[in-house]
């Protein structure tokens, strides 16, 4: 009986060399967090305990931050509940439902997206989008003004924490689209074929085959977005307004900021308290951030579980 083969030596040594490239990248990739996280806390700590005056009128730095952490999860709340119906709905039609000559172009011009710098974003959005929404708060107004998200005086140039929710729903629809794209097509054929052949209609193969094999996928693609949505910058600050404190109506004068924009126009005045504050301001961002992403792994580890019992 003659023994198996034997893997050749070089197969052997590109496994090793891969193993080691890829073990190196991800030890870089966790020290640069490391640094990252060990920066903000030492020049971010003497943030937490400046003179009341540095804190504009807030008190302290929890009264400076909680505002500015309202607008941000605000902006990206809304954001993500616009950008992810659209998203999934475009990545069922190029992968399931579209014919190739349209998918193709359609997924191109999306992921074109993507592409586009953020400054771009927010020069349409306060030169041709914001006032362009002026008329339908208006409208919103008149009809819905007994909620609280809809509440007069209207904002006269739409510069509003709508607007900004939209442009950054804008922002990261390609993110989503592309990802929940890739794991749709993913989906074992068999599968789609298998519904099909019991009968089921192409909205019911969806729901009952692809959908449980991308759930992963279409969490992970969610929490991206919802990332790059927290920590946009430029759009936010060039499109938002925001002055004001805590407030859920969407269309006003009042608006809450976000951290990254307030970091970007309050950077200039460049004293140390101010510097200090900022950081700190962008040392809760990274943990907010880490903590939805942390979030996104447990529930994708968690449908994981579910499907391989």
């Amino acid at each position: 009986m003659t023994a198996p083969p034997q893997e050749s030596a070089p197969t052997q040594t590109g496994d090793r060399v891969f193993s080691g490239i890829s073990r190196a990248a991800g030890l870089v990739i966790l020290a640069a967090l490391a640094g990252v996280f060990i920066f903000l806390s030492i020049e971010g700590i003497p943030g937490l305990f400046q003179d009341e005056g540095a804190y504009k009128g807030n008190g302290n730095f929890l009264g400076y931050v909680d505002t500015l952490l309202f607008g941000t999860v605000l902006s990206a709340t809304i954001a993500v509940l616009v950008a992810v119906p659209l998203a999934f709905g475009i990545a069922l039609v190029v992968s399931h439902y579209a014919p190739t000559w349209i998918a193709g172009p359609v997924a191109s011009i999306i992921d074109l997206l993507a592409a586009v710098p953020s400054v771009v974003f927010g020069l349409w959005g306060i030169n041709v989008f914001a006032p362009k929404m002026v008329p339908i708060y208006v409208w919103l107004e008149e009809n819905l003004g007994f909620l609280p998200f809809f509440k007069a005086p209207v904002n006269p140039v739409g510069t509003t924490i709508l607007t900004a929710g939209l442009v950054l729903a804008i922002m990261i629809l390609p993110i989503i689209t592309a990802i929940s794209r890739e794991v749709f097509n993913q989906t074992p054929v068999l599968h789609e074929e298998a519904a099909l052949a019991l009968g089921a209609t192409r909205w019911e193969m969806i729901r009952l085959a692809v959908f449980p094999y991308a759930r992963s996928g279409m969490v992970s693609a969610v929490m991206l977005g919802l990332g790059r949505a927290l920590g946009e910058t430029m759009a936010v600050a060039m499109v938002l307004s925001g002055a004001g404190g805590i407030s859920f109506n969407l269309i006003g004068t009042s608006n809450p900021t976000s951290i990254a924009a307030n970091i970007a126009s309050q950077y200039k005045e460049n004293t140390p308290a101010t510097l200090h504050i900022l950081i700190a301001t962008g040392l809760v961002l990274f943990i907010v951030t880490f903590l939805v992403n942390f979030a996104a792994r447990w529930i994708v580890a968690r449908n994981e579980r579910k499907l391989t019992r």
